[in-house]
């Protein structure tokens, strides 16, 4: 069983796109997704620097084109995805021994992969998302601090009293808090016994109700689209649960915006679904590190660039066979109905 994970906000790197541009039809590529972002994404991948791409309405966009291109490179073989001439087949891939999941706006990677959007579709989301989100945190002055360590219900305790929110549970020890800059400055006036803190370099309180103007513009939006039923199995931030209808995760990914992101119950998702190796998508290496921690003994593999393919074509093969059994007792929760590694992505 094959996991395959999209990074979010905070894992860009000046330049994470160059390598990718030289490979035939990519530059092209990107210059129609820019088209459909409304952001020239060969300019922010390529030439802009830490400053630029620290901007949400940037950063975003460049982060979902980028794990894109690499799976485009890859030849996933799904829906959306169908476009042989960028990328070399994999033969023999089940589709039913691939999970996906992606952190915060990786989530919106992994939509497309599951082939629930189409690119184009997820660019246009993902823009207007990014703004969205710029918007709402130029209201009021917020932000997020990383807690390394400590008991997981202290922490939470704590950051209640202080009117915080853990709008990041990533599991390997470690929650982010969000909110306004005063509440954060008495956490670390007080941290709770154990932790370290760690400031964020972001906009504002993602994942928090401050972000709930950015989720009512998307909301007022995401009904013009139309979702397919995903080909593949897909772990939803909220609670880990695997979604099986299209509609439904667009709707959780409207939400959760304004709703904390439970990586751990993915990846205890994950553990139960049997994941014998993880490919993380670029810009790579922030789930790499916390799932080395939460899963041992799983194969593991960051692309952080083209010579990082043939490597993964490699896992691919070996790992997307036939779906692993699921250990006894264990019933994976499906849904048909409705961060430095540590402390940085959100």
């Amino acid at each position: 069983m094959l996991a395959i994970l999209a990074p979010g906000q905070g894992a860009q790197t000046p330049g994470q796109l160059r390598a990718w541009r030289d490979l035939p039809g990519v530059e092209d590529r990107l210059r129609w997704w820019s088209a459909a972002a409304g952001l020239d994404l060969l300019a922010a991948g390529c030439d802009a620097g830490a400053e630029t791409i620290r901007d949400t309405a940037i950063a975003q966009p460049l982060i979902v084109a980028s794990g894109l291109a690499a799976a485009e490179q890859l030849g996933l073989p799904l829906r959306s995805l169908a476009a042989p001439e960028h990328g070399a087949a994999i033969p023999d891939v089940e589709l039913g021994s691939l999970v996906l999941a992606g952190h915060s706006v990786g989530e919106i990677t992994a939509a497309v992969l599951a082939g629930v959007l189409t690119i184009e579709q997820a660019l246009v989301l993902v823009a207007l998302r990014g703004r969205a989100m710029a918007e709402a945190s130029a209201r009021t002055a917020t932000g997020m601090t990383a807690l390394l360590g400590g008991d997981p219900e202290v922490v939470t305790a704590r950051l209640a009293e202080l009117g915080l929110t853990a709008a990041n549970r990533n599991g390997a020890g470690q929650i982010v808090a969000a909110g306004t800059m005063t509440d954060l400055a008495r956490l670390a006036e007080q941290p709770p016994a154990g932790v370290r803190l760690r400031s964020l370099s972001v906009a504002g309180a993602f994942h928090t109700h401050h972000m709930a103007a950015a989720r009512e513009t998307l909301a007022a939006v995401a009904g013009g689209l139309r979702p397919a039923a995903p080909e593949v199995a897909i772990a939803s931030n909220a609670d880990g649960a695997l979604i099986a209808d299209g509609g439904e995760l667009l709707t959780r990914l409207v939400t959760q915006v304004a709703a904390p992101v439970r990586w751990d119950l993915c990846l205890a998702t994950l553990r139960e679904r049997g994941v014998t190796a993880i490919i993380e998508l670029p810009p790579a290496g922030t789930l790499a590190g916390i799932a080395r921690r939460e899963l041992p003994g799983v194969k593991i593999l960051a692309v952080k660039s083209p010579e990082d393919l043939s490597a993964a074509r490699d896992l691919i093969a070996e790992h997307a066979g036939p779906p692993a059994s699921v250990p006894d007792g264990v019933r994976p929760r499906i849904s048909a109905e409705d961060d430095a590694l540590v402390g940085r992505q959100v």
